[in-house]
């Protein structure tokens, strides 16, 4: 089914809606959830909660690209389960690691730097932008979807150093772009 229809399918109310978007987006929004959270039953309970939240959101808003309206509620969803599930017990899956290693490049040295957050999310658009497509998609897998390295490495069909090294270095340009760019 073509998203507009599903979209159309949560305006008029209708259940049918829920089976459609599981059906299209059941594996999406599922495999977000993993890479966030590592547990299958707290993978699925972010999708059904995905489900919800787009029922509640859908009216007033109109998303324009179903999946990654999806995405974002997942994602959120995922990491506000991940900071419940470990708030007394820090460590472990693929947040910390990914937040660690983005840290090093958009951190502010003080809090008076910090820009808003949307000039940062503009800056950080503009960046990967810039980049080549297979360093771009390497780049939002591992901090947007938070994909395991070794999974990346074989996804792109890149050894584990290279994967590591690309990253690496893409982390560093990301943070001499937003220096230039004044956002850190």
């Amino acid at each position: 089914m073509e998203d507009r229809s599903i979209v159309e399918l949560y305006w008029d109310r209708s259940e049918r809606a829920i089976s459609e978007t599981s059906n299209k987006y059941g594996k999406y929004c599922y495999a977000i959830a993993y890479h966030i959270l590592a547990d299958a039953g707290d993978a699925d309970e972010s999708v059904n909660d995905t489900y919800l939240g787009a029922w509640n959101a859908m009216p007033p808003h109109r998303p324009s690209v179903l999946s990654t309206f999806l995405g974002k509620i997942t994602r959120r969803i995922s990491i506000n389960r991940w900071r419940e599930r470990t708030a007394d017990k820090r460590g472990g899956g693929q947040v910390p690691l990914a937040l660690d290693e983005l840290s090093e490049a958009v951190s502010p040295d003080t809090p008076e730097g910090a820009v808003d957050t949307w000039e940062l999310a503009a800056a950080i658009d503009r960046f990967l932008a810039s980049l080549p497509e297979a360093e771009r998609d390497l780049f939002v897998c591992r901090y947007w979807f938070l994909t395991p390295v070794a999974e990346l490495s074989r996804r792109f069909n890149f050894s584990l150093s290279k994967t590591k090294s690309m990253l690496s270095r893409t982390r560093r340009k990301l943070k001499a772009h937003l220096e230039k760019e004044g956002a850190i």
